[in-house]
């Protein structure tokens, strides 16, 4: 058994400690990381990256499907699933190549293990110590199941679902927001009959309620089926399918049921608790600067409350390794973290909904503009349809973006630098936007918004 001490200790490779580990080495400090898995995490073998291809895979099929209606004689024969896999894992591998190399050429000591917190500052893996002057703690999540409810056969999670090799006939998904969606469309995409159960009112109930409707209209146009508002009762599995039961007293039928009803934090086991860092149901509780109740410990990512994201994992873990070195960075604001969920259509958002700005700065304070898409030409060359909604305190800023539409995912950064920078609807309507671009339909919706507008019925 050996003892060995770093400056800096971090416990988990994925996005928020492979980030804290970069800029923590970039500030000149000595780091140790301890990944049990692969470097990458979640985000690039499980999660971000692969669901990212099959949407992509997805996206050829639907537009093989339509090659006629542009004048372009194809035919759409099958998926071939394991082409589908090769082209997946392919980029995963790229990507986890290059990472590699990237933690490797920064004198990073990468430590494969489990690793567990056995004192205040020091983790233990495959019987050695690692000591930190600070210790980052960001041990990533897993996917959640129901009480009760049992993975196994074919109730399955979304790891389970990224690596089947053919396509279902029906499928159940247990789940309607980011990830019970990404994969509705995914399936639907290639084929599958789709049935989606969502407890709450909507789908993507995380986002403003005219996203989630408009999601619904265009799930209902592509055949996907869903029922919202209604609970899950139970399952029961046979040899060649699941039966679903709903609290209403419906029952489902279909191939296989993904339980996405959300992902919980990865701490158990790992001796936060004996070691007397503060928690709540598994979450690890920090202050705004990220530091836990114990010094010089802080935690990043997904085991943190709140948004579960790897753009979140990446600002945290940099975030840490600055107030660690002494920069004192700004406090990240949630509020101004993009979402995005890459269904087709996709939703991006960034800043506050209609609902929660009226909340806060009260309904007489606040007002919305919604942008069609069907007046921007590219959105018309693509064939997509959907809108840009724009939030706005009255003789403000702009405090909220929210997009449905193709591709949208692809706007959201100009949507971010007008939402943190807080940017007047008259300070976005003078910048020039290229045409014809999808970007300029967020030039549109300012310009309208600032009392201008252009090519909007407004």
């Amino acid at each position: 058994m050996a003892d060995h001490n770093f400056d800096v200790v971090i416990l988990g490779g994925g996005s928020g400690g492979y980030a804290a580990a970069l800029r923590s080495a970039q500030l000149g400090k000595s780091v140790a990381l301890i990944e049990k898995d692969k470097l990458g995490g979640t985000c690039l073998h499980r999660g971000c990256i692969p669901t990212k291809a099959l949407l992509h895979s997805a996206e050829v099929a639907d537009v093989t499907r339509e090659a006629g209606q542009f004048g372009v004689v194809a035919q759409f024969g099958s998926i071939d699933m394991n082409q589908v896999n090769k082209y997946r894992d392919g980029i995963v591998d790229r990507l986890f190549k290059g990472l590699t190399g990237l933690v490797t050429s920064k004198n990073i000591n990468v430590v494969s293990g489990e690793g567990r917190l056995v004192g205040p500052r020091t983790v233990s893996v495959n019987g050695d110590n690692y000591t930190g002057t600070d210790v980052i703690l960001a041990t990533g999540s897993f996917s959640r199941s129901l009480p009760g409810l049992e993975i196994g056969g074919r109730v399955i999670t979304s790891e389970t679902a990224l690596q089947l090799d053919f396509v279902p006939n029906k499928v159940i998904v247990l789940g309607g927001g980011v990830i019970g969606v990404e994969f509705a469309s995914i399936w639907k995409s290639f084929g599958t009959e789709v049935t989606i159960v969502e407890g709450l009112p909507h789908l993507v109930p995380n986002e403003d309620e005219s996203v989630s409707k408009a999601l619904e209209r265009a799930f209902r146009k592509r055949g996907i089926d869903f029922k919202l508002g209604v609970r899950f009762a139970g399952v029961e599995q046979h040899e060649t399918g699941v039966i679903v039961s709903l609290e209403d007293g419906t029952r489902l039928e279909a191939e296989l049921m993904l339980v996405a009803v959300g992902r919980g934090p990865n701490t158990a086991g790992m001796g936060y608790e004996e070691q007397g860092v503060a928690m709540d149901r598994g979450f690890v509780l920090t202050n705004e600067r990220l530091q836990t109740n114990l010094p010089n410990v802080y935690a990043a990512g997904d085991i943190v409350p709140g948004l579960q994201l790897a753009h979140r994992g990446f600002a945290q873990g940099i975030f840490i390794a600055e107030q660690i070195a002494g920069l004192n960075p700004a406090i990240i604001d949630e509020t101004g973290i993009p979402k995005v969920t890459y269904c087709e259509p996709e939703v991006a958002s960034v800043g506050l909904s209609e609902a929660k700005a009226k909340e806060i700065h009260g309904a007489e304070n606040v007002s919305t503009y919604e942008y069609n898409l069907g007046g921007n030409g590219k959105s018309q060359i693509l064939g997509t349809a959907g809108f840009i909604k724009l939030v706005r305190k009255n003789n403000g800023p702009v405090i909220g973006v929210h997009m449905i539409g193709s591709r949208v995912g692809e706007q959201i950064g100009e949507g971010q630098l007008i939402v943190n920078w807080e940017a007047f609807p008259e300070d976005v309507a003078s910048l020039v936007h290229a045409h014809p671009t999808m970007n300029e339909a967020i030039g549109e919706a300012h310009l309208a918004l600032a009392g201008k507008p252009l090519h909007a019925h407004a």
